[in-house]
């Protein structure tokens, strides 16, 4: 297991990522400001609110009036901004820290919004898809970071990366090994029915949906495959 620590890869269309800094910090606020103190009392209201239930997304079951506060269909979207925990929380906001400036920078403040949003909603989607009649309540930006983290493959594979292997080893190796292990790592984990709790389908959703997305959205100017670019 790896954490993505930094990555050599500066700017080249936009100053400031300013679309993925706003959605990590509305992320954050959302779990600090209105999870936190829920988990004091009711846990799961707000997992059951805002969170993707494939039975009600598909209306074979009704949520109650008092819970249905927003339209199944955009809990494709708003589950992506809840969390379970501080470790699912900083995981996922920590590979959107490293990766997501330079999707932002190849695809524009506007596209890369579209991109986050449309990756987080094919990730749900796929999760609600192969297991229709769940009545558990899907929630974490992971399916939003796994498109993410297929353009970022797409883009930029020969970039370096720093990573912290095994909790404690400092290593810079090319985001085409690092990320491609992760993602290796999420098919594996899928056909092997590796923890059940986790939603590893809506990983992979959003690696295919972020993998399309980013050949239609990209700038013209942006090179696939880190063609023509001088890296060290």
């Amino acid at each position: 297991m790896f954490l993505p620590l930094y990555d050599s890869n500066p700017l080249r269309y936009v100053t400031r990522p300013y679309v993925n800094w706003s959605l990590i910090s509305i992320t954050i606020f959302v779990f600090v400001v209105f999870q936190l103190p829920a988990a004091a009392g009711q846990p799961d209201i707000l997992a059951a609110v805002f969170g993707i239930i494939p039975s009600v997304l598909f209306e074979t079951r009704v949520l109650p009036p008092d819970l249905a506060f927003i339209p199944a269909d955009l809990t494709l979207v708003s589950y992506a901004f809840f969390h379970g925990s501080w470790m699912h929380l900083l995981g996922n906001m920590l590979f959107l820290w490293v990766f997501g400036d330079n999707i932002e920078d190849a695809l524009g403040h506007l596209r890369y919004l579209l991109f986050y949003l449309l990756s987080a909603a094919g990730g749900g989607y796929a999760h609600a898809f192969f297991n229709a009649a769940s009545e558990a309540p899907l929630i974490g930006a992971s399916g939003a970071v796994a498109g993410v983290v297929a353009a970022y493959l797409i883009l930029h594979p020969r970039v370096k990366i720093w990573v912290l292997a095994l909790g404690r080893i400092p290593l810079r190796l090319s985001a085409m090994w690092v990320l491609g292990a992760w993602v290796v790592m999420q098919v594996y984990n899928l056909v092997a029915a590796v923890d059940s709790e986790v939603a590893w389908m809506a990983h992979i959703g959003g690696l295919i949906t972020g993998a399309a997305l980013v050949l239609l959205l990209k700038r013209r100017e942006v090179a696939l495959f880190d063609r023509g670019l001088n890296l060290s």
